[in-house]
């Protein structure tokens, strides 16, 4: 007995009919009466199975008792259990309502069966469309593949393409470095020809000053060989010198034209360049005007001093070996027309900058500095250096700020104003030879510019409106620079 209740523990037939109650507890609404019919079957067979095997153990543990161990037991509560169980209880219900009972209970199973019937019908739906979304799902799938593969070959191509357009600005690079090599290289041949020519010009006046010099000395052989009682009364008194023109005399003129020609390409094509160089610094347009103008006077006033340095040089090492036909001074200027790359024009551009550093009517920003417009100063100073080889020497003319607007020497800037007397400041200078203008320069005009007036052995700055008639009136007038006033009236010897 022992045994079989041990059995009956170890298989938990309680736990398992526990478990088999709640789980079709759980889905009693959900499955068919069928299915419901069929658990509670399952479930009377497990019951019964388990009293089959306590009423093995209660018929073992009776036997083991004797036959009269456990007689009161069973008589008092086995016997009335079974008849309890298995007694027929009265209906209660009248037949009219047994029958509407069994009506009822049949519309409720067929009402079941068309829920299932529904609900088996909206499953095999739903599983249609499940079955379609897959479809469906599996397409998209292989659409996202083909669009993969579709991307990786454009990133290969588009790799490719990448790949060539790089070798090819390569070799755009390579070609535009070959090219601008080839520039390079034929600029120093432009600038070897530009030499060539000027070396042929040189030439072609040394050869018309050698036919000329040949020319003077045939003709003095032929005066020497002609009969004359000239030579016989030279002898008694000292020779006289003839004089032969040289070279700087012979290409005067076409110095002349080239140099003019040069000071022009200066005005029309540096003095823009250091224009446009300088206003990305300075933003006052007559600021930067003023500096350019001052580089180009400072730059003739340095040349010409240098010019007559290197003169004063030349004249002192050819004094001992002079001994030509033409004097010293035209020794001395053919020699540095012949000789003007020796002419130290980075010397002179030094005394420019310096010399523009304190002036005080210039101001500049102390971020840069006048060498930005050295390129300009150079080649000013060079022009300026050979215009004073020539006979007679161009020199630029005198101006000052507030000065009369002289028509003669100055043409009027574009936006100046044209029926103002007084120039406000100059932007280029006039060429002079001796009193003659050779090219105009570049003035602008306004009304209301400062007049500069020379009295009592002093530089006074009056207002644009004031005449020398107004000077003259009111003594009492006052200078602004210095705040004097004149205790006596100017009259027209002092200004």
């Amino acid at each position: 007995m022992a045994d079989t209740l041990r059995r009956l523990t170890n298989t938990s037939s309680f736990s398992v009919l526990q478990d088999k109650l709640e789980s079709w507890h759980k889905d009693y609404h959900v499955i068919s009466c069928d299915q419901n019919l069929n658990r509670c079957c399952e479930l009377i067979e497990l019951t019964a199975k388990i009293q089959g095997q306590l009423f093995a153990i209660l018929n073992l543990a009776a036997a083991e008792g004797g036959h009269y161990a456990g007689v009161d037991t069973l008589k008092t509560r086995l016997l009335p259990w079974l008849g309890t169980c298995f007694s027929m209880a009265r209906p209660s219900v009248t037949d009219d309502t047994s029958l509407q009972l069994i009506q009822d209970s049949v519309e409720k199973d067929r009402r079941i069966r068309e829920l299932s019937v529904s609900h088996e019908s909206d499953m095999q739906k739903m599983e249609t469309q499940l079955c379609s979304t897959r479809l469906e799902l599996d397409s998209v799938r292989e659409e996202l593949i083909d669009t993969q593969k579709e991307l990786g070959e454009t990133k290969s191509k588009s790799a490719t393409t990448l790949l060539a357009t790089e070798d090819e600005i390569l070799q755009l690079k390579a070609d535009l470095r070959s090219a601008r090599e080839q520039v390079e290289i034929y600029k120093r041949k432009l600038e070897a020809l530009d030499d060539y020519e000027r070396q042929i010009r040189l030439l072609r006046d040394e050869v018309s000053y050698l036919s000329t010099e040949k020319a003077m000395l045939q003709e003095r052989l032929v005066r020497s060989r002609s009969p004359s009682p000239l030579p016989r009364l030279s002898r008694s008194s000292s020779p006289a010198r003839s004089e032969s023109p040289t070279r700087a005399q012979l290409t005067n003129s076409s110095r002349h034209a080239r140099l003019v020609s040069r000071l022009s390409d200066l005005y029309a094509v540096e003095r823009l360049e250091a224009q446009n160089l300088l206003r990305r610094y300075i933003a006052d347009l007559e600021m930067v005007q003023k500096i350019i103008f001052i580089a180009v006077m400072e730059s003739f006033k340095t040349a010409k001093l240098a010019y007559r340095q290197f003169k004063l040089r030349v004249r002192k090492t050819l004094s001992s070996s002079h001994y030509g036909p033409e004097s010293l001074e035209d020794a001395a200027v053919d020699y540095i027309v012949r000789n003007l790359d020796l002419y130290d024009v980075q010397a002179s551009v030094n005394d420019v900058i310096n010399a523009m550093n304190v002036n005080p009517r210039i101001s500049f920003p102390p971020e840069v500095d006048f060498v930005l417009i050295s390129t300009l100063i150079r080649e000013t100073c060079r022009v300026a250096f050979a215009m004073q080889t020539l006979d007679p020497p161009l020199d630029l003319a005198f101006a000052s700020d507030g000065e009369l607007y002289n028509d003669c020497k100055y043409r009027r800037s574009y936006d100046s104003e044209f029926t103002a007397p007084l120039v406000m400041y100059h932007v280029w200078p006039a060429l002079m030879e001796g009193d003659a203008v050779v090219v105009k320069g570049e003035a602008v005009t306004r009304r209301g510019a400062p007049r500069i007036v020379k009295a009592h052995g002093k530089a006074h700055v009056f207002p644009g409106d004031v005449s020398f008639f107004a000077v003259e009136q009111k003594p009492e007038q006052e200078c602004q620079p210095c705040a004097l006033s004149f205790s006596q009236p100017l009259s027209q010897s002092c200004i």
